[in-house]
């Protein structure tokens, strides 16, 4: 068993994800060690480089370019190897692309550490998340994605820019697949503990229905959006790493909602999709059951079944 070293994270892949993950994790001071390793060694070095030239205005570590051997000591390993979503395409469009770069990625991974917590951020993020479970051999607590994590933030963000109010005292998840069949819970949404409807009267909205609509398409096309300006998406889902990686060093015990394997979970089983979790420094401790009604029950179950069909035409 290797002595993990808690300070200590590795990021495999060092496209936009990667290198901005990098930079928010540098930022963070988090962590002291960073190995960043990719298929094209120049471009980890490079961004190594780019990245190092910034410590002085920052917290001292070490940020170097490495592979799959100067991993056995990482206490958490995240992988944004991939290939990315062009326009037009959908997420799961890339799934048969991605779970091959991740036939051969995870078990090197494998290799050399068998004890620290494997962070799945490439996309399709559930699909991946179950094949580096199943290549990986780790306990599946310590296998998890990056999920539903930027889509709630992003219907956090929705929801206070409507109702004019901090969006960090709104309290909603997605839930489901990270794209395009997932679902808000608005059932158990609110704002402060007052419920969401409730919250817009008071803030002088009385056309609930087409705003939850309208917010949940935006949220659901905002990655589509993005791509068709600028080709990719990276600074929200960097800081959506740092957020979930704060949970795991601090062993803060966040309630996030990640993708993780689901065991007889509303009656889902043996797939993986985001449910709200505590995440802290083992990974994920439990899942925690939020108030969902009939309509979104059935929603996250049909959302599954679609990720359990693709899964098994590709693993």
């Amino acid at each position: 068993m290797n002595k993990l070293n808690s300070r200590k994270a590795a990021i495999v892949g060092c496209g936009f994800v990667g290198s901005a993950s990098a930079f928010a994790l540098m930022e963070s001071s988090l962590f002291s060690e960073i190995v960043l390793i990719d298929a094209d060694k120049n471009k980890a070095e490079g961004e190594a480089l780019d990245i190092s030239h910034g410590l002085p205005f920052a917290k001292p570590m070490q940020i170097y370019a490495g592979d799959y051997s100067d991993i056995s000591d990482a206490a958490v390993i995240i992988v944004t190897a991939g290939a990315g979503q062009k326009p037009g395409e959908t997420r799961l469009d890339l799934v048969k692309k991605n779970v091959g770069i991740f036939k051969s990625v995870i078990p090197s991974i494998a290799e050399y550490n068998k004890d620290g917590i494997l962070l799945i951020v490439a996309n399709p993020v559930d699909i991946l998340t179950y094949a580096a479970a199943k290549l990986s051999g780790f306990p599946k607590e310590r296998v998890f994605g990056s999920g539903t994590v930027l889509d709630t933030a992003r219907l956090k963000y929705l929801l206070g820019d409507h109702l004019d109010v901090d969006s960090r005292s709104v309290h909603a998840f997605i839930i489901g697949e990270h794209g395009d069949s997932e679902i808000v819970a608005w059932s158990s949404a609110n704002v402060s503990g007052i419920p969401i409807n409730d919250f817009c009267e008071m803030r002088g909205h009385f056309d609930h229905q087409s705003s939850m609509d309208r917010i949940a398409e935006s949220v659901k096309n905002s990655a589509y959006h993005i791509i068709e300006k600028k080709r990719a998406t990276y600074y929200g889902i960097a800081m959506s790493v740092k957020r979930i990686c704060e949970a795991i060093v601090r062993d803060e015990k966040s309630i996030l909602p990640i993708s993780s394997i689901q065991n007889n979970n509303y009656g889902i089983d043996d797939v993986a999709i985001s449910m709200p979790a505590i995440v802290g420094k083992n990974g994920v401790e439990s899942l925690v059951p939020i108030k969902l009604n009939e309509k979104e029950i059935e929603a996250l179950q049909a959302s599954a079944n679609t990720l359990k069909t693709i899964a098994k035409d590709v693993l």
